[in-house]
Protein backbone atom coordinates (compact mmCIF):
# COMPACT_ATOMS: atom_id res chain seq x y z
CA UNK A 1 0.00 0.00 0.00
CA UNK A 2 3.03 2.54 0.96
CA UNK A 3 6.38 2.42 1.89
CA UNK A 4 5.14 3.96 5.52
CA UNK A 5 2.73 3.10 8.44
CA UNK A 6 -0.66 4.27 7.74
CA UNK A 7 -3.56 3.74 10.06
CA UNK A 8 -6.60 2.05 8.35
CA UNK A 9 -10.01 2.87 8.42
CA UNK A 10 -11.21 0.66 11.56
CA UNK A 11 -7.99 1.69 13.45
CA UNK A 12 -8.55 5.28 12.86
CA UNK A 13 -10.03 7.78 15.80
CA UNK A 14 -10.97 11.02 16.58
CA UNK A 15 -9.96 13.58 13.66
CA UNK A 16 -8.37 10.83 11.51
CA UNK A 17 -11.88 8.83 11.57
CA UNK A 18 -14.12 11.93 10.88
CA UNK A 19 -11.83 12.87 7.79
CA UNK A 20 -11.95 9.56 6.59
CA UNK A 21 -15.56 9.07 7.06
CA UNK A 22 -16.09 12.94 4.77
CA UNK A 23 -13.75 11.14 2.22
CA UNK A 24 -14.85 7.49 2.06
CA UNK A 25 -15.91 5.63 -0.98
CA UNK A 26 -18.36 2.09 -0.81
CA UNK A 27 -17.52 -0.54 2.11
CA UNK A 28 -15.91 2.30 3.95
CA UNK A 29 -13.08 2.65 1.37
CA UNK A 30 -10.48 4.82 1.53
CA UNK A 31 -7.96 5.77 -1.36
CA UNK A 32 -4.05 4.97 -0.86
CA UNK A 33 -3.23 8.10 -1.46
CA UNK A 34 -5.42 9.66 1.12
CA UNK A 35 -4.65 6.94 3.77
CA UNK A 36 -0.54 8.22 3.23
CA UNK A 37 -1.34 11.13 5.13
CA UNK A 38 -2.81 9.54 8.00
CA UNK A 39 -0.20 10.47 10.45
CA UNK A 40 -0.89 13.76 9.81
CA UNK A 41 -4.50 14.33 8.92
CA UNK A 42 -4.26 17.76 8.80
CA UNK A 43 -2.13 17.72 5.78
CA UNK A 44 -5.21 15.50 4.80
CA UNK A 45 -7.62 17.84 5.31
CA UNK A 46 -5.47 20.38 3.08
CA UNK A 47 -5.11 18.15 0.14
CA UNK A 48 -8.63 16.65 0.01
CA UNK A 49 -9.68 20.97 0.28
CA UNK A 50 -7.19 21.52 -2.96
CA UNK A 51 -8.29 18.82 -4.82
CA UNK A 52 -11.60 19.44 -4.53
CA UNK A 53 -11.26 23.17 -4.85
CA UNK A 54 -9.14 22.72 -7.79
CA UNK A 55 -10.55 19.80 -10.06
CA UNK A 56 -14.33 19.71 -8.47
CA UNK A 57 -15.79 22.42 -8.25
CA UNK A 58 -18.67 24.29 -9.68
CA UNK A 59 -16.83 27.43 -10.31
CA UNK A 60 -15.16 26.34 -12.98
CA UNK A 61 -15.75 26.64 -16.19
CA UNK A 62 -14.15 24.50 -18.23
CA UNK A 63 -15.67 20.73 -18.52
CA UNK A 64 -14.04 18.57 -15.76
CA UNK A 65 -13.63 15.80 -18.49
CA UNK A 66 -10.91 17.85 -19.79
CA UNK A 67 -9.59 18.69 -16.19
CA UNK A 68 -8.76 15.51 -15.22
CA UNK A 69 -7.26 14.87 -19.06
CA UNK A 70 -4.93 17.28 -17.74
CA UNK A 71 -4.83 15.46 -14.62
CA UNK A 72 -3.74 12.01 -16.62
CA UNK A 73 -1.38 13.70 -18.79
CA UNK A 74 0.65 15.61 -16.08
CA UNK A 75 0.79 11.96 -14.23
CA UNK A 76 1.90 10.54 -17.15
CA UNK A 77 4.49 13.18 -17.67
CA UNK A 78 5.70 12.67 -14.02
CA UNK A 79 5.62 8.81 -14.32
CA UNK A 80 2.51 8.87 -11.72
CA UNK A 81 0.65 5.44 -12.93
CA UNK A 82 -1.38 5.31 -9.37
CA UNK A 83 -3.03 8.70 -10.76
CA UNK A 84 -2.82 7.80 -14.40
CA UNK A 85 -5.10 5.13 -13.45
CA UNK A 86 -7.11 6.32 -11.14
CA UNK A 87 -7.91 9.62 -13.46
CA UNK A 88 -8.14 8.23 -16.39
CA UNK A 89 -11.09 6.08 -15.38
CA UNK A 90 -12.28 9.11 -13.97
CA UNK A 91 -11.99 11.09 -17.43
CA UNK A 92 -13.44 7.72 -19.36
CA UNK A 93 -16.39 7.95 -17.32
CA UNK A 94 -16.92 11.96 -18.16
CA UNK A 95 -16.24 11.27 -21.82
CA UNK A 96 -18.68 8.74 -22.41
CA UNK A 97 -16.79 7.50 -25.37
CA UNK A 98 -14.80 4.43 -24.67
CA UNK A 99 -13.10 4.74 -28.09
CA UNK A 100 -12.20 8.92 -28.26
CA UNK A 101 -10.97 7.49 -24.43
CA UNK A 102 -8.43 5.03 -25.46
CA UNK A 103 -7.43 7.42 -28.48
CA UNK A 104 -6.59 10.24 -25.57
CA UNK A 105 -4.83 7.83 -23.33
CA UNK A 106 -2.89 6.56 -26.18
CA UNK A 107 -1.64 9.72 -27.09
CA UNK A 108 -1.09 11.51 -23.46
CA UNK A 109 1.07 8.12 -23.24
CA UNK A 110 2.65 8.75 -26.74
CA UNK A 111 3.38 12.59 -25.34
CA UNK A 112 1.55 13.06 -28.96
CA UNK A 113 -0.71 15.59 -27.59
CA UNK A 114 -1.44 17.24 -30.58
CA UNK A 115 -2.76 14.25 -32.58
CA UNK A 116 -5.28 13.71 -29.69
CA UNK A 117 -8.55 13.88 -30.30
CA UNK A 118 -8.76 17.28 -29.21
CA UNK A 119 -9.81 21.01 -31.14
CA UNK A 120 -7.20 23.42 -30.82
CA UNK A 121 -8.21 25.35 -27.73
CA UNK A 122 -7.88 22.06 -25.18
CA UNK A 123 -4.42 21.18 -27.17
CA UNK A 124 -3.19 24.35 -26.49
CA UNK A 125 -4.25 23.71 -22.72
CA UNK A 126 -2.74 20.64 -22.62
CA UNK A 127 0.61 22.02 -23.85
CA UNK A 128 0.83 24.77 -21.45
CA UNK A 129 -0.17 21.94 -18.75
CA UNK A 130 3.23 19.80 -20.07
CA UNK A 131 5.48 22.74 -20.13
CA UNK A 132 4.56 23.54 -16.72
CA UNK A 133 5.16 20.15 -15.32
CA UNK A 134 8.61 19.98 -17.27
CA UNK A 135 9.91 23.19 -17.90
CA UNK A 136 7.81 24.98 -15.12
CA UNK A 137 10.86 27.94 -14.97
CA UNK A 138 10.77 28.19 -18.91
CA UNK A 139 7.18 29.50 -18.69
CA UNK A 140 6.65 32.97 -20.04
CA UNK A 141 4.15 35.69 -20.83
CA UNK A 142 4.01 34.68 -24.48
CA UNK A 143 2.91 31.34 -23.38
CA UNK A 144 0.14 32.66 -21.62
CA UNK A 145 -0.54 35.04 -24.89
CA UNK A 146 -0.97 31.91 -26.75
CA UNK A 147 -3.14 30.61 -24.98
CA UNK A 148 -5.34 33.41 -24.87
CA UNK A 149 -5.25 33.31 -29.13
CA UNK A 150 -6.21 29.95 -28.63
CA UNK A 151 -9.94 31.07 -27.50
CA UNK A 152 -8.70 30.73 -23.73
CA UNK A 153 -9.67 33.43 -20.94
CA UNK A 154 -7.62 34.36 -17.86
CA UNK A 155 -9.87 32.36 -15.44
CA UNK A 156 -9.57 29.21 -18.05
CA UNK A 157 -5.74 29.76 -17.97
CA UNK A 158 -5.42 29.90 -14.51
CA UNK A 159 -7.84 26.85 -14.02
CA UNK A 160 -5.24 24.42 -16.29
CA UNK A 161 -2.61 26.56 -14.33
CA UNK A 162 -4.14 25.29 -10.71
CA UNK A 163 -5.13 21.63 -11.97
CA UNK A 164 -1.45 20.89 -13.33
CA UNK A 165 0.04 22.50 -10.05
CA UNK A 166 -2.49 20.53 -8.09
CA UNK A 167 -1.11 17.35 -9.92
CA UNK A 168 2.09 17.85 -9.61
CA UNK A 169 1.91 17.96 -5.82
CA UNK A 170 -0.55 14.70 -5.94
CA UNK A 171 1.91 12.86 -7.96
CA UNK A 172 4.95 13.09 -5.38
CA UNK A 173 2.48 12.61 -2.44
CA UNK A 174 2.07 9.17 -4.21
CA UNK A 175 5.61 8.79 -5.27
CA UNK A 176 7.51 9.61 -2.19
CA UNK A 177 5.79 7.04 0.14
CA UNK A 178 5.59 4.69 -2.25
CA UNK A 179 1.65 4.28 -2.40
CA UNK A 180 0.65 1.62 -4.91
CA UNK A 181 -2.96 1.21 -5.87
CA UNK A 182 -3.48 -2.91 -3.93
CA UNK A 183 -6.92 -2.28 -2.22
CA UNK A 184 -8.06 0.82 -4.24
CA UNK A 185 -11.43 1.19 -6.11
CA UNK A 186 -9.81 2.40 -9.00
CA UNK A 187 -11.59 5.94 -10.46
CA UNK A 188 -13.70 7.29 -7.55
CA UNK A 189 -14.11 10.83 -6.71
CA UNK A 190 -15.84 13.47 -5.17
CA UNK A 191 -18.12 14.04 -8.21
CA UNK A 192 -20.71 16.50 -6.22
CA UNK A 193 -19.38 19.99 -7.90
CA UNK A 194 -21.62 21.94 -6.49
CA UNK A 195 -21.35 21.18 -2.88
CA UNK A 196 -17.85 21.88 -1.94
CA UNK A 197 -17.70 20.25 1.60
CA UNK A 198 -19.07 16.80 -0.38
CA UNK A 199 -15.61 15.10 -0.55
CA UNK A 200 -17.41 11.36 -0.78
CA UNK A 201 -15.92 9.74 -3.07
CA UNK A 202 -18.47 7.53 -5.31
Amino acid sequence: MTWITTISYESATGKLRKLYDRVKGPDNNVDNIMLSHSLRPHSMEGHMAMYKYCLHHSGNTLPKWHLECIGVYVSSLNGCDYCVEHHFQGMRRLVNDDARSSALRFSIEADAIRGAPLDARAIAGMANARKLTVDPVGVVESDIIALRDAGLVDGEILEINQVTSYFCYANRTVLGPGVNTQGDIIGLSPNNSDDPNDWGHR
